[in-house]
């Protein structure tokens, strides 16, 4: 299920890192219209009274703590290892972010519950949250998968959480429109670049996880292998 000390700390770094690359265009756009310079920033972070406010916010407790931990734990430590054995490593990857996508729907009860935009609106918008959802699960459970810890996936539903969705629209509307779109496909190239070597099995030692795949079909072999190699 991912909870183990063998290879924690490149577990915590290596997919945060790699999921900020991919963030890059997002991160230069939020630095451009930040008001605070790199110094007052890091004043902030390093603020004692900042992380208590944190702490005492419900929405932030919820969006940051609970919420990824929570809901990585069930859909990923919980359902991936169920299965892997019965489908392979990497249907598994595509087939379980569908429930994560699934599990979304709930905001569509509420829209509907207090009238917020028309019947048409608030399908699209399901259709949306569910799209993103499913890549964003197919992304996590291929890092559990890789890394074989929890904590990475964690780390990364956090960040997404607290970044939000990428306001592209926002970016070709920018005064510096050229260099925000730049570091956005910049991003995107490195993190393709980057997303075996920075998440690859060596650096996080034995892979239980893995040995789950060898109960499913030969069928999937192949699949299985490139995932934990």
């Amino acid at each position: 299920m991912g909870f183990r000390f063998e290879g924690i700390l490149p577990a915590m770094l290596l997919p945060l890192l790699l999921t900020m690359v991919l963030f890059l265009g997002p991160l230069i756009q939020l630095s451009m219209d930040c008001p605070w310079d790199l110094v007052d920033g890091l004043k902030v972070a390093f603020d004692p009274h900042f992380w208590v406010l944190c702490l005492t916010d419900m929405r932030w407790l919820r969006n940051q703590v609970i919420a990824p931990l929570t809901e990585e734990l069930v859909f990923r430590a919980c359902m991936l290892p169920m299965l892997i054995p019965c489908t392979g490593l990497g249907p598994a990857v595509f087939t379980c972010p569908l429930f994560f996508g699934v599990a979304h729907f709930h905001h569509v009860i509420e829209q509907l519950r207090f009238r917020q935009g028309s019947m048409a609106s608030i399908f699209l918008s399901a259709v949306f949250q569910f799209s993103y959802t499913a890549v964003f699960g197919a992304y996590t459970a291929f890092i559990f998968i890789r890394t074989g810890h929890l904590v990475g996936p964690v780390l990364c539903h956090s960040f997404c959480n607290y970044v939000g969705f990428p306001a592209v629209g926002a970016a070709l509307e920018h005064p510096q429109r050229l260099l925000v779109v730049f570091f956005y496909l910049l991003g995107v190239v490195l993190f393709l670049l980057l997303l075996h070597p920075m998440t690859d099995p060596a650096f996080f030692g034995h892979l239980p996880i893995c040995s789950l795949s060898r109960l499913s079909s030969a069928a999937n072999s192949i699949s299985s292998l490139s995932l934990c190699s």
